[in-house]
């Protein structure tokens, strides 16, 4: 069933094209997820479909009912049933002192409930810890509609697309598959591209060598010799000329031929950043922070009760847990020396913090990262220009910058000092896709301790090699990626299953003796002690998991 069509939309800001789509159909089993770099109209294009906002040129229809759920406006519904609460953990009455993650988790609980045939999703993932996350998977996939959303959760998309929209240079195309096919698509889209490049440029400098030679074959074409007479001589001047004449002939038709030839440009290098170089002195402890006998309590709410942890010298580690679990202040307590906690002599700490404030607003991107930069400018533009701020970009003032690329300077201005020990809070907030795996690449490559705090899953799984879980008020330790810990928990709680299955089928034998004997009880039976047994054991059926 087509929901919505779009024909011939332009928008522009001032006199620049933000986006050109000529034809767009939506139907309804259509999991649409829109990709793109900051600031190339990914939520103007969702406003231009979902009718928020018209578009400066072309039609767009809509065929269904739309819900929206947007990052940074109220719930139309501020009040939901206690089941729905209930089920996104969340509270029945909207509040402002709601969490970041809570908010979002009701704005989808409202969404959700209006039963739409379209549903919009701008960052549904934001502010929400990773159990929020799976949780919002599920209710998507149940979702019975035409789904679009903007998300930077690659695993998000990977799980609920089954087309991609990307916005790129003003103009939108549509891939078939999830987030991973889209990608894979790209790559073959670049290698083919690569391949007609050098097929062209190896045909044009082959004709370009034949223009070559022929033209010196002219050049060799000899006057008549002066023994020769005159008769003989205009014989040969008149071969000689007919000669150059074809050649010079040859070498124009082989020179319209290059001008035909159909051009092809070089493929864009893609971004990498390598940090071998961008390492301060070397750290030879074993373990480089470790905390003993934690305890936390902020009021009555306890964060940390007698925990302990370590990381190990050169471990890349991800800090994991579920909102308000004390992710935030645990990196608090390490990058402000706090008393139970140790960190190994000669460690700099380079900390990234959340609320951006070590960027001078007033200041360019190249003067902020120069400031306490232990590197020359050229190190310091080639680590921007891999962030994806090249040539003159580096003279932007921080002001102008949008929420992702402020995080991508801020990661800069850090790296550039004299660290060896990285902390990020959530570095990957509000960053787009192509700056993501900027980050992620620099940090696979980084050769010194990082501590990171991140709900992307994705990102911690390319990134850490250990993991420390905050789990009721302690610290677990796991040696291993994000993927080898969740299969870890996945074993664990098989295990508890099958020890819970084998303890019901132990009580419900009990039961059943125990009900024969109260049934028709003998001398022996003390009808008494067997009714309490009864009781019991129904009590501790009812207390197992089912």
């Amino acid at each position: 069933m087509l929901l919505i069509e779009g024909n011939g939309i332009k928008k522009y800001y001032g006199d620049r094209l933000i986006f050109n789509l000529d034809n767009l159909k939506i139907y309804a089993e259509d999991r649409i997820g829109i990709v793109g770099r900051n600031g190339v109209g990914k939520t103007t294009l969702m406003n231009i479909l979902s009718g928020r906002i018209q578009p400066d040129e072309g039609l767009v229809k809509c065929h269904g009912s739309i819900s929206y759920i947007s990052q940074l406006e109220e719930p139309i519904c501020k009040e939901t049933t206690q089941e729905i609460a209930s089920t996104f953990k969340i509270r029945a009455i909207w509040s402002e002192h709601m969490s970041g993650g809570e908010k979002t988790r009701f704005k989808i609980a409202d969404a959700l409930t209006n039963n739409s045939s379209i549903l919009f999703a701008d960052e549904p993932t934001s502010n929400v810890d990773m159990d929020g996350i799976t949780l919002i998977e599920e209710m998507f996939q149940g979702y019975k509609g035409a789904l679009l959303l903007v998300s930077h959760d690659r695993n998000f998309l990977d799980t609920l697309c089954n087309k991609i929209l990307e916005i790129e240079n003003g103009m939108i195309k549509v891939y078939s598959g999830n987030y991973s096919d889209y990608k894979d698509q790209k790559i073959q889209q670049r290698q083919r591209a690569e391949l007609e490049y050098n097929e062209y440029i190896k045909e044009k400098k082959r004709l370009e060598g034949v223009v070559h030679q022929t033209k010196d074959k002219v050049k060799s074409i000899k006057r008549a010799p002066k023994r020769m007479g005159s008769s003989e001589a205009r014989l040969h001047k008149m071969g000689g000329q007919k000669a150059k004449t074809n050649l010079e002939r040859m070498a124009k038709n082989v020179e319209k031929r290059i001008e035909h030839l159909e051009v092809k440009e070089k493929p864009k290098e893609l971004p990498g950043i390598k940090l071998n170089m961008l390492e301060g002195d070397r750290l030879y402890s074993k373990i480089i922070v470790e905390g003993e006998n934690l305890n936390k309590s902020f009021g009555k709410k306890k964060l940390f009760k007698s925990a302990r942890f370590h990381i190990k010298n050169g471990s890349k580690v991800a800090l994991i847990g579920p909102n308000g679990c004390g992710k935030s202040t645990l990196i608090k307590m390490i990058t402000e020396n706090d008393e139970s906690i140790k960190i190994a002599q000669g460690a700099k700490l380079g900390y990234f913090n959340q609320d951006l404030n070590i960027l001078n607003a007033n200041r360019t991107i190249l003067e902020n990262v120069m400031e306490e930069s232990i590197y020359p400018e050229h190190l310091a533009r080639t680590l921007l220009a891999s962030l994806l701020f090249k040539e003159d970009d580096v003279h932007k003032k921080i002001h102008v910058l949008s929420g992702g690329e402020r995080v991508k300077v801020s990661f800069a201005m850090i790296l550039l000092q004299d660290i060896n020990l990285l902390v990020l809070d959530e570095p990957t907030n509000y960053m787009d896709i192509d700056g993501l795996e900027a980050i992620e690449g620099a940090l696979k490559n980084y050769e010194q301790t990082i501590l990171f705090v991140s709900h992307d899953r994705h990102f911690v799984d390319e990134v850490a090699d250990h993991v420390l879980a905050i789990e009721n008020q302690k610290i677990i330790m796991f040696t291993g990626n994000y993927s080898e810990y969740l299969n870890s928990k996945d074993k664990d709680q098989c295990k508890q299953d099958e020890e819970v299955q084998m303890r019901k089928i132990i009580l419900k034998n009990r039961l059943s003796e125990v009900i024969s004997k109260l049934s028709m009880p003998s001398k022996e039976d003390d009808v008494a002690q067997l009714d309490i047994e009864y009781y019991q054991i129904l009590g501790e059926l009812k207390m197992l998991p089912k």
